[in-house]
C-alpha cells in the first residue's frame, strides 16, 4: 500500500491532484490507516498510470473518467475523437509553420520591409503553400467576417481602388455562390 505522498512522487504529482482525482471521483483510495491516513493499492498505482498516460496524451478529465468507467466501444470513440482534433491542431501549427517561413523566404536576409505589397504578400502566401484555391478561400472568409477590413487590407497593399473593388465583388460572388449551392 502507498501513501498519498509515495503515490504523488512515483508519478511527478502533487498530493492536491490526487486529492482533486478522488474528490472528482477518477481515484479514491482503496483502504484507510488506523489514523485515517489514505492508502492506495497497486491497483490503484496501474489506475493513476493509465489516468497520467491519458492526460498526457491531451484527454481531458471528463473524457478519462468515461474510458475508465466505460465499455471499450465508448473508449475507442473518445480516442478516435481526441486524435481527429490533434490532426486539427497539428495541421494549424503546419499552416502557421508555413506562413512563418514563407515570410522569412520572401524577404531578404536582414531586410525589413517597410510595407507589403500585392507581390510581396501573394509571393508569401505561395511560399507558405497555398495555392490559388486556398487564397480564394482566404479573400472569401475575409469578405465575409469583416469587408471593411478586407477593403482597407487590400488598399495597404497598393492595389488601386478599382482592384481592391473588383476583388472584393470576386470575393463576395463566390461566398453567394457557395451559399446558394
Amino acid at each position: 500500500m502507498y501513501l498519498i505522498r509515495e503515490l504523488a512522487g512515483i508519478f511527478g504529482l502533487s498530493r492536491s491532484t490526487l486529492l482533486y482525482y478522488d474528490r472528482v471521483g477518477l481515484l479514491s483510495p482503496s483502504a484507510r490507516s488506523e489514523k485515517g491516513y489514505r492508502l492506495y493499492s497497486d491497483a490503484d498505482r496501474d489506475r493513476l498510470s493509465a489516468i497520467c498516460s491519458f492526460r498526457e496524451a491531451g484527454l481531458s478529465l471528463e473524457d478519462i473518467r468515461k474510458i475508465i468507467s466505460s465499455r471499450k466501444s465508448d473508449t475507442t470513440e473518445i480516442l478516435l475523437r481526441r486524435l481527429s482534433a490533434l490532426s486539427g491542431e497539428i495541421q494549424e501549427f503546419q499552416a502557421k509553420r508555413r506562413m512563418l517561413a514563407g515570410m522569412l523566404k520572401a524577404r531578404a536576409p536582414g531586410d525589413i520591409p517597410s510595407s507589403v505589397d500585392k507581390n510581396l504578400f501573394v509571393g508569401m502566401l505561395k511560399a507558405a503553400g497555398l495555392d490559388d484555391a486556398a487564397m480564394r478561400r482566404f479573400h472569401r472568409a475575409f469578405e465575409e467576417r469583416e469587408p471593411e477590413a478586407h477593403h482597407a487590407f487590400l488598399l495597404s497593399l497598393d492595389l488601386p481602388e478599382k482592384e481592391v473593388l473588383r476583388i472584393r465583388r470576386w470575393a463576395a460572388g463566390l461566398s453567394r455562390e457557395r451559399r446558394m449551392g
